[in-house]
């Protein structure tokens, strides 16, 4: 009895935090944009990698986190 009840709680708490593929998929667009970003920035823009980073960073990332 002790170990079902073991396992319940293991697999309830795994769908609390468990990402689900809508959360990765935004995740990964975030890492996308950031890393054009990065490219941007690297190639000398001064307009479009900001907007980029800040993009990818401060909403694309948290949403990805907060989605449910």
């Amino acid at each position: 009895m002790a170990k079902k009840r073991r396992k319940k709680e293991k697999t309830v708490a795994a769908k609390k935090l468990a990402f689900t593929r809508k959360n990765w998929s935004v995740l990964l667009l975030g890492v996308l944009v950031i890393v054009v970003g990065f490219f941007a920035l690297s190639k000398g823009s001064i307009t479009l990698a900001p907007i980029l980073l800040v993009l990818g960073y401060c909403v694309i990332v948290p949403l990805a986190i907060l989605m449910k």
